[in-house]
């Protein structure tokens, strides 16, 4: 299957280290959660899961930045991770987050699905 751009948000649902946009996705055969931020002006996205233990990371709603705005953290053990790579940079985690190809173009956020991330059809 082709790569597919799938539209997300509006650019402006996105403000640097502020709320994430939820969104499902297609995953290993699971529909799984991910999420999409914006940090230093770009947007990220990654499937909602520690590398520590595979569990949702936001501690409330959409909020997975640490109050320093600088990195996401995970709720349940503290895993902190660089938003930019979804590198591990402190906390118990193994390895890094899952990334999400993303875009933005004429005002709005999308996601790139590949051959193990597919849109989730309701």
């Amino acid at each position: 299957m082709a790569e597919q751009q799938i539209p997300l948000c509006a650019s402006t649902a996105l403000q640097d280290s502020g709320l994430g946009v939820p969104f499902d996705v297609r995953y290993g055969g699971q529909t799984c959660l991910a999420f999409a931020v914006r940090y230093a002006g770009m947007v990220h996205a990654y499937l909602n899961r520690c590398a520590h233990v595979p569990m949702e990371m936001d501690y409330q709603p959409n909020q997975f930045f640490d109050l320093s705005g600088h990195w996401l953290i995970c709720s349940t053990h503290g895993a902190m991770y660089d938003p930019r790579s979804g590198a591990c940079m402190g906390g118990p985690c193994r390895g890094r987050l899952i990334k999400i190809a993303v875009s933005e173009h004429d005002g709005v956020v999308h996601w790139h699905t590949a051959h193990n991330l597919q849109p989730v059809d309701f």
